[in-house]
């Protein structure tokens, strides 16, 4: 079995280029992140990415991601800077105090977006790149259709847009995290269960790298989770800082993918964890579950990381990176 340290990506911004980005003139961030940014606005994120994988390098995670510094929008990014897309006022972002630019869908979702160029970007700077894109649900959870005129149409039309163009580049990754938080916070009625799976199974066979799909906030419905086991993807994530209890259950009951993503780190509490919070997380589920000689376990953050402050984020990527490798030479 292997443990694999990662992220769910989208990080804050490192201070110098929070700094730089502030002092541009005229510079209003959430509106500069559809393409038409300035040379220096532009130098100000590639200085930003090149930080947050040096930062991830220096802790000593396994898997490294491009960071997500431009996504101001959080998960709903790649729609609010696609052309068929228009955005309107701030919106919450889930439950909690950070907003987004609502995307409004006013054409169809063809494959556009900046996705794939930043991980190409990403990868010119580590070789064990990860790849991090919203799930199709979470996607049209977050947006306003006005095209397509049904939700079933709109789920089938996130699978393939911007983000799918990003699943299939090129760039060479070893995991791809979807993330579909909306599984969890807004979940789908029971007669949708099997468009929503479709969807996944969709992306997940779309994609050359082996496919993690990470919920959090909580953990999924039963049924839900059941069928969810009925596609490709090769983990799903299980948030165990805010449903621990739950995801041991759903595993004990109905098992679960060859291999786990487990939420270890809270994502937006600044209190940070010990190394041995982090492996005596791992040992508690493997000991209650009633399988747990896994593939490979992905240990990251039970969220996204963007809540955090800068010094509070690199201090929970060491504690990750250090309780994994604690748990990793216990079990040899």
């Amino acid at each position: 079995m292997e443990h694999v340290a990662t992220t769910a990506g989208l990080f804050p911004l490192p201070d110098a280029q929070r700094e730089r980005l502030a002092d541009l003139k005229g510079h209003q961030k959430a509106d500069l992140i559809g393409g038409d940014e300035s040379a220096d606005v532009t130098a100000a994120y590639d200085a930003a990415r090149e930080r947050l994988v040096s930062v991830q390098r220096e802790a000593g995670l396994d898997r490294v991601v491009e960071g997500q510094a431009r996504w101001d929008d959080m998960l709903a990014h790649p729609l609010c800077v696609h052309d068929n897309v228009r955005t309107e006022g701030i919106v919450r972002y889930y439950d909690n105090n950070n907003f987004y630019r609502e995307p409004v869908v006013t054409g169809p979702l063809t494959e556009d977006g900046d996705m794939a160029a930043d991980l190409d970007a990403a990868a010119r700077l580590t070789e064990d790149l990860q790849a991090v894109v919203p799930g199709p649900y979470s996607l049209t959870d977050l947006a306003t259709d006005e095209h397509y005129g049904s939700f079933a149409a709109f789920l089938d039309a996130s699978r393939t847009s911007s983000p799918a163009k990003s699943r299939r580049s090129p760039t060479p990754s070893e995991t791809v995290f979807v993330l579909e938080p909306s599984l969890v916070a807004a979940p789908p009625d029971d007669d949708i269960h099997e468009r929503v799976r479709d969807a996944v199974d969709a992306v997940a066979d779309a994609i050359d790298a082996d496919v993690v799909l990470h919920t959090y906030w909580g953990a999924l419905g039963e049924k839900l989770h059941a069928h969810l086991l009925d596609t490709d993807v090769a983990a799903l994530g299980y948030d165990l800082v805010s449903a621990h209890e739950e995801s041991a259950y759903l595993v004990q009951e109905y098992g679960t993918a060859d291999s786990v993503a487990l939420g270890l780190v809270d994502g937006q509490n600044t209190l940070v964890e010990t190394r041995e919070t982090v492996r005596e997380r791992v040992e508690w589920f493997r000991e209650s579950v009633p399988v747990s000689d896994f593939d490979t376990v992905y240990a990251t953050p039970n969220t996204e990381l963007f809540y955090l402050p800068v010094g509070t984020f690199e201090a929970k990527l060491d504690a990750l990176a250090a309780g994994v490798a604690a748990e990793t030479e216990v079990s040899r």
